[in-house]
């Protein structure tokens, strides 16, 4: 085999290129000049939604990159009661990117942080409160409630657990 039928993986080419190498129909092509814009695909999308409200929710989901269906689904439902969507927050599993406040302030530049499973001291806050209390710390506004996969169901303790939610979400929303 000559050099000549030898493929470089993906990650090497993009690597050897940064600002040059642009992917056109999964075929690498060199640029003859230096694009005005240059977008890669290096990062992942570490959060899911859009971030409009600038709301974020942190959710601790083993088995999912962002959250389980059922989560999602009821989710979805609890932002719609508050007049709200999937665009207006963002959505960052702990368990697969262990954040931190300091991050998350950066990146996110959140209002309000509702934690899902994720204690205050595991991204960093100075701050303990108990759950379902709306705390106001650095000009934002913290919410922490227990796993969201104790709130899914009909049972007695998920439907306390959903009441209690979404009293807290009134308190901190202004509905």
């Amino acid at each position: 085999m000559n050099s000549e039928d030898q493929v470089l993986p993906g990650f090497v080419l993009a690597d050897l290129f940064r600002s040059s190498l642009v992917m056109v129909e999964g075929e690498p092509k060199l640029l003859k000049e230096q694009p005005k814009t240059v977008i890669t695909n290096t990062e992942r999308q570490w959060y899911l939604g859009s971030n409009l409200r600038k709301i974020t929710l942190l959710v601790n989901e083993k088995e999912a990159v962002y959250l389980a269906d059922d989560s999602l689904q009821f989710l979805s439902s609890i932002l719609g009661a508050c007049k709200l969507n999937l665009g207006d927050v963002a959505i960052v599993n702990y368990h697969n990117d262990p954040v931190n406040y300091p991050f998350l302030k950066e990146k996110l530049v959140p209002n309000h942080l509702i934690l899902f499973g994720v204690t205050a001291n595991e991204i960093q806050l100075p701050f303990m409160v108990p759950y379902y209390q709306v705390q106001k710390h650095d000009n934002r506004s913290f919410l922490l409630a227990p796993a969201l996969d104790t709130m899914l169901g009909t049972s007695q303790e998920a439907k306390l657990e959903k009441s209690k939610l979404w009293l807290s979400l009134k308190s901190m929303f202004g509905i």
